[in-house]
């Protein structure tokens, strides 16, 4: 079970340098998660067609409750302007830039991951962002208590080293997403174990992912930032404009590949 605590300046970055991942605990506070549970479950109860549309059949779980993709793009209700807020929120950002140097931030989603709901397969980030000449770097954020039985992240430690690879089919009983890193050998995902107010903070080239939620009563619900440095000179173009720290938009070249975070992705060539 992976269970690594960084609390102070130097851990933490030694940690993310030797295995790719740190986790802060109780970051949030149990107000601003609760703030932040009860916008996104009222938005999805009052109207849930700004999720984004992953094609699931309508007896799915995850129609009812579709990831929101770019939320803070949505200036115009609640969840946008909370999602700003925490996308740049200092101490979020002063621990990405603690790990990684001066960044910008390229994307915001939300997952609910109710119930029954299918978990999401081993994959990299950066596959999707395409950001160079480094990677993105990933703050997820624990809106539940999460571990095994509903469905929490599984990572693989030391896989921020692999290569970006071409993925392979996923299993669609398991995985909502269509594809999956096939992990070398020698390498193994660990289980992540997190309180409600934790954060992850992953590199971009982590392999990682989640099986279902087999609970009949929890929910996994996230709220996930990607921020880039900014020193990268391209990206996808789903992911302009960027945001610098002080809220400003900022555009940089495109990348001809990349789209979504976690969608499927069809490939021209290895990476």
């Amino acid at each position: 079970m992976l269970n690594v605590d960084s609390p102070t300046r130097t851990a933490r970055a030694d940690e993310y340098e030797r295995l790719g991942v740190v986790t802060v605990r109780s970051l949030l506070n149990a107000d601003e998660v609760a703030q932040i549970r009860s916008a996104f479950m009222d938005q999805v109860a009052r109207d849930s067609s700004v999720g984004h549309d992953d094609h699931v059949p309508d007896d799915d779980p995850l129609k009812r409750y579709p990831r929101f993709v770019h939320p803070h793009r949505r200036t115009d209700l609640d969840i946008g302007r909370l999602s700003r807020r925490w996308m740049l929120e200092p101490r979020v950002m002063s621990i990405v830039t603690e790990l990684v140097g001066p960044v910008f931030a390229a994307q915001s989603m939300f997952y609910f991951k109710p119930p029954t709901a299918r978990g999401q397969a081993l994959h990299q980030d950066n596959l999707f962002l395409q950001a160079h000449p480094e990677t993105c770097i990933a703050a997820w954020i624990a809106i539940d208590d999460c571990d095994a039985e509903n469905g929490g992240l599984r990572m693989v430690p030391r896989s921020h080293r692999y290569e970006i690879v071409c993925p392979d089919e996923a299993d669609a009983a398991e995985s909502f997403t269509n594809t999956e890193v096939k992990l070398p050998e020698g390498m193994a995902a660990e289980q992540t174990v997190l309180k409600a107010g934790d954060v992850l903070f992953f590199h971009g080239s982590m392999v990682h992912g989640s099986g279902p939620n087999r609970s009949t009563d929890r929910f996994r619900r996230s709220l996930i930032f990607h921020y880039v440095p900014q020193s990268s000179t391209e990206i996808a173009r789903f992911y302009n404009p960027l945001l610098t720290p002080g809220g400003d938009e900022i555009v940089v070249a495109e990348t001809a590949d990349g789209g979504a975070c976690g969608e499927g992705w069809t490939p021209t060539g290895p990476h």
